[in-house]
């Protein structure tokens, strides 16, 4: 085996497994673990915190503009978001790393119809242990972060959909 075709051989398998590790990561990662507690502004301003979302069901998404698949998954989440308005459930788009010009900017072309928060330094996405994005968690009415959804997904699936709804009848 030529050199050039074995290394090729070891970066397939390389990728292999890396998609391995993603996709097992989906939504059977179960985190179990209280939500850190954040206090953000959406672009306008305005101050939120996790505690406002107490005994709310929260989907949490962090993303960027720069991330393709970030901005794949938006008119799902949108769409989701708006399935679900009636229910006990909040949706929040945590940007990591943008300022707000560049967050209004990006949204003015990719519109988002819950709530945007800005984490500007990446605290809060290090504190909820955020590494790749687009990352979504899913926290339960008593705070804690039931499903951990990396990489892109339809969220207005049945299958996403249900994963939420059913932490409703808790």
């Amino acid at each position: 085996m030529t050199r050039s075709l074995a290394t090729r051989c070891l970066l397939i398998g390389l990728l292999a497994v890396i998609v391995t590790l993603v996709t097992a990561a989906d939504d059977s990662d179960h985190d179990l673990r209280r939500a850190p507690p954040f206090t953000l502004f959406d672009p306008a301003g305005d101050e939120h915190q996790l505690g406002q979302y107490a005994g709310r069901v929260l989907v949490v998404n962090f993303w960027a503009s720069w991330c393709a698949p970030c901005r794949a998954e938006l008119p799902s989440m949108n769409r989701a978001a708006g399935r679900m308005r009636s229910q006990p459930v909040d949706w929040l788009a945590i940007n990591v790393g943008e300022d707000r010009q560049a967050v209004t900017s990006f949204t003015a072309d990719y519109p988002i119809d819950f709530t945007v928060l800005l984490d500007v330094d990446g605290t809060t996405s290090q504190n909820w242990r955020v590494t790749v994005m687009p990352t979504t968690l899913i926290i339960d009415r008593n705070g804690f972060i039931v499903h951990r959804v990396v990489g892109q997904r339809e969220w207005d699936d049945e299958k996403h959909l249900r994963m939420v709804s059913e932490l409703l009848d808790d």
